[in-house]
Formats: C-alpha cells, structure tokens, sequence
C-alpha cells in the first residue's frame, strides 16, 4: 500500500499541511501513520478520508460537525466490497473505452438499488477523482457522461410506470451530475421525472407553477436555503426538497 507525506498530500487534496494537522489534533477527523521520526504517513484511505471532509466542508458543513456525518459514510463505504468495485470501476475508465464502461454500469445497476450505488460507489469515486489533475478530471468527465447517458435511459423507462409525475431542478448547486444521481433515486423511490439540465442559480417556482418540483440543493442546505424552501411550501408551491426523500 502505497504512503504519502503530508506535504504530498497536501498537494494531492489541495488542502493546507496547517488545516490537515488541525484536522487531526482538534477534531479528532484522522489518525495518519508515524515514521520512527514521528513524520506522519498518510495511506490511499486517508485520502480518501480527506477528500470526504473537504466535500462536506464545502457543502456547509462546520468542522466540528463533520466526523458524525464520516464514522458511518466511510465505514459502509469500505464494507461489503464497494471499496473493490470503485477499484474496478476506476480501472474501467483508466481504460479509456465508453462502450464497457456503459456495459458495466447498466450491469451493476441491474444488481443493486440506485441509492447504494449513490452513496457507496458513484458518489465517493467522484469525489476521489473531483482534484485538479487534468488526468484525473478527464477521467470524471468520462464517467459523468455515462452516468448521465445510463439515469436517462432509467427516467426513460421508470415515465412508462405509474407514478407521480415531477420536475427535478437544481438550486445553488455546481455539480450537475449530482443532480442526475438524485434524480435517479427519486425514480426509485417511484416518481415519474424529469430533469431541468443546468442547476438554477435563483428558483422562481411560480415559473414551474402547477408542477410538482424536487429541488436538490446540496447534501447539506445551509439555513437560509431551507428557511426558503418552507416558506415557498407555506405559499402552497408543490416542493419537496431532494435531501428529505432519502439521505441521498
């Protein structure tokens, strides 16, 4: 297993040596490897783990309150072989051909519900991948197309069903793809959507009037954002927030 310096995790993560060693001493969030030195050594886990906290920190979320919202995502994420999967999936698209990634993808989705997809193989591999390496960026870029391409042809499918019908908008978000995934989900969970392609930097509901809207805002909406949300649902606006139907 490979180990890493602080310094060159730093650079990996993005992320300051100073906030990496608070991370540590006040909020109890890693527990890197020692040389006899006493130099840390930080194992592809570890960064994993970083990159995790990053995600929630950036998504609103105080440190302080990050190692709850990790104790449980990141061991479920390592359990039952998803750890392996993201492997195999990460070989896939190191291979470069979008035709046994679209295989492989349509396999696995067949095996498995879209949430745990979500939340133990889709989500935490984007985010290992979410760094500014052009390598690793064009390799996100791949498997975001194919994500999109395999959840339309789901939607697709899952509007011939019954269901209730809905619009699933984005609301202060920038990652497009995410919106994909959450909609994905809510078509599990049996409605019958459809997608506005580019999330909304402002929500007018009154331009949606009459239909039914999922908003997904984020995995962690900050105050301000759900204070909105319940008054726009006070004035009688058909708006369910994503984040409610499931911790997606």
């Amino acid at each position: 297993m490979a180990l890493y310096t602080i310094g060159e995790v730093a650079e990996l993560c993005e992320v300051n040596p100073v906030t990496l060693r608070a991370w540590q001493r006040r909020y109890g969030l890693l527990k890197p490897q020692r040389t006899d030195g006493g130099h840390r050594l930080f194992n592809d886990q570890d960064i994993d783990r970083i990159r995790e906290i990053k995600h929630w920190i950036d998504n609103g979320v105080q440190v302080s309150k990050v190692k709850a919202l990790l104790s449980s995502e990141t061991q479920d994420a390592h359990d039952d072989g998803w750890r392996e999967r993201q492997e195999a999936l990460l070989h896939l698209l190191r291979e470069g051909s979008p035709a046994q990634l679209r295989h492989w993808i349509s396999d696995i989705g067949r095996d498995y519900p879209a949430d745990a997809l979500v939340n133990h193989l889709f989500n935490p591999l984007r985010r290992r991948l979410q760094c500014q390496q052009g390598t690793l960026l064009a390799l996100l870029s791949l498997l975001d197309g194919a994500l999109i391409n395999y959840i339309a042809l789901c939607l697709n499918s899952s509007r011939k069903k019954p269901g209730k019908d809905a619009l699933v908008v984005g609301w202060n978000v920038n990652d497009g793809t995410r919106l994909w995934l959450a909609a994905w989900v809510a078509a599990q969970q049996g409605w019958r959507v459809d997608v506005l392609a580019n999330p909304l930097s402002q929500l007018r509901p009154e331009t949606f009037n009459g239909r039914t809207l999922l908003v997904w805002c984020g995995e962690a909406p900050n105050q301000q954002m759900l204070v909105q949300l319940e008054r726009w649902r006070e004035k009688g606006h058909a708006l369910i927030p994503l984040h409610e139907l499931s911790a997606i």
